[in-house]
């Protein structure tokens, strides 16, 4: 039987980092097997669901490259299927209709915690009993899931091991409401059984939620597909992840200056292992993953390690592949790259230095933008009168250079050095702070090179002219 797995988000927020964690398990398992994966919005909840939740979950997974075989589906577009199942079930008296109102099942709930019984329906309560037995045509009622009564359910969890329910424990839930909407744990049994899912990968707050969708499975003689239950994620600090902790959307990430790989490698390791490896590409992850690796205890986010990550994919990624997600943040800061280097060649010299995309388009700009003013610090240090000297000779140098090459604007500085007799720190600085602005830089050549020649022999006039302001002041 072929593989298909789901990720099923509910559209009342956004993609978060637990979900994102879920999404990927799911989707690792589907390729590793050679099998499908399907996307699925689970958007029952009319109240709390919305359009930017829904956009803002496909935009995550699109970013993270978790591409779906099928869907997305949507359950408010199924609700006849669901009506044809529920009427079937009644048919069957495998459901029934309860008359009983909300408040009268709270003041029941409320009489049962004062007698210290656990809380829930009672379909033989004699006040649910005359309820359902005084009702009329007219009189308001959801249908209700005829539960077993005796027995129990055991399942095998692929991450948990094996799992048992008392079915005297499970109350006859409800699978349509009174305003004929169905149920979340109601509309999730019949998309898996249509969709063919063969596993269900999730988190551990949906374990008990399990043996009552087992038991719809089994009341329409629909194959129960195997679970397995993630464990949560806690923040730093022990306490459930949440939103104190920094980013919960995926998309936060991407806006931090995160790559999706460095991320999707983050995230797989938060409770997945294979040895001490810490590194791997996605070819990695789908040849390496298995369910039953994945650790049952809760794992702790760590944004030092991910940032740890990050460095290492800038560092280490093709450029092409790091420029495609930095060309955002450099939009995004208003730095346009159509007059300048390619992106590539600038990833290559200045990424080593960064750990995210947001400081890599900062210290990109200077690549692209003229600066207005000089780093204060960096000027009053290197951009002294004793400098003037040697920024002039050098700029002679090279607007006489005809082939503007790294290896050739070294000779240069060397050269000035030399007949100046000059440390390569008096000649280098000074040159660094005129074309970048900064006091910090890659090798100042190679910077030269890539910011061309009409740039830099500006910039250093400019510099000039303000080691004259400064000394005529």
């Amino acid at each position: 039987m072929k593989v298909k797995t789901r990720f099923a988000p509910s559209p009342t927020g956004f993609l978060h980092v637990g979900g994102a964690r879920t999404a990927l398990y799911s989707w690792l398992f589907a390729k590793h097997t050679g099998g499908e994966f399907v996307l699925r919005i689970e958007d029952t909840d009319l109240e709390r669901s919305t359009q930017e939740a829904i956009d803002a979950i496909i935009e995550g997974m699109e970013w993270l490259g978790l591409e779906w075989d099928e869907g997305p589906y949507y359950q408010t577009k199924r609700f006849d299927r669901y009506n044809e199942v529920v009427d079937q079930l009644l048919a069957d008296d495998k459901a029934y209709k309860c008359y009983a109102s909300k408040e009268l099942l709270d003041e029941i709930r409320e009489e049962q915690m004062a007698a210290g019984l656990k809380p829930r329906y009672d379909a033989n309560h004699p006040r649910v009993v005359e309820a359902n037995a005084s009702a009329t045509e007219e009189t308001p009622f959801c249908i209700r899931f005829r539960n077993p009564k005796e027995g129990s359910v055991v399942f095998d969890d692929k991450i948990r091991g094996r799992i048992e329910f008392q079915n005297s424990e499970l109350d006859d839930l409800i699978i349509r409401r009174t305003d004929g909407s169905p149920t979340y744990n109601f509309c999730v049994v019949i998309d898996d059984w249509d969709m063919g899912i063969t596993q269900v990968v999730r988190g551990e707050d949906h374990i008990n939620n399990t043996p009552r969708q087992i038991n719809i499975y089994k009341a329409l003689n629909a194959p129960v597909p195997e679970f397995a239950h993630c464990s949560m994620i806690l923040g730093d600090d022990g306490a459930k992840l949440s939103k104190r902790h920094g980013a919960v959307s995926v998309m936060q990430y991407r806006d931090e200056g995160y790559l999706p790989q460095a991320l999707l490698n983050y995230l797989v390791r938060l409770g997945w292992s294979h040895g001490d490896q810490e590194i791997f590409s996605m070819e990695e992850m789908i040849q390496l993953f298995s369910l039953e690796s994945v650790s049952k205890s809760a794992s702790a986010f760590n944004t030092d390690k991910l940032l740890w990550l990050n460095n290492h994919y800038i560092k280490s990624s093709e450029p092409e592949y790091v420029a495609k997600y930095l060309q955002w943040h450099l939009d995004a800061k208003g730095i346009s790259t159509e007059n300048g280097p390619a992106i590539a060649d600038v990833i290559k010299l200045v990424g080593e230095r960064c750990n995210t995309l947001v400081e890599l388009a900062e210290q990109s700009r200077y690549f692209y933008q003229d600066f207005e003013a000089f780093d204060a610090d960096a000027a009053k240090k290197h951009l002294r009168p004793v400098a003037k000297e040697a920024l002039e000779l050098a700029l002679v140098k090279l607007e006489a250079l005809e082939d503007w090459n790294t290896e050739n604007l070294h000779t240069v500085i060397a050269d000035t050095c030399a007949e100046l007799e000059l440390g390569m720190g008096k000649v280098g600085m000074p040159l660094r702070v005129a074309v970048t602005g900064q006091g910090q830089s890659p090798s100042v050549d190679a910077v030269m090179n890539l910011i061309g020649k009409p740039r830099v022999l500006a910039r250093l006039g400019k510099a000039i002219a303000f080691i004259n302001e400064r000394a005529a002041q």
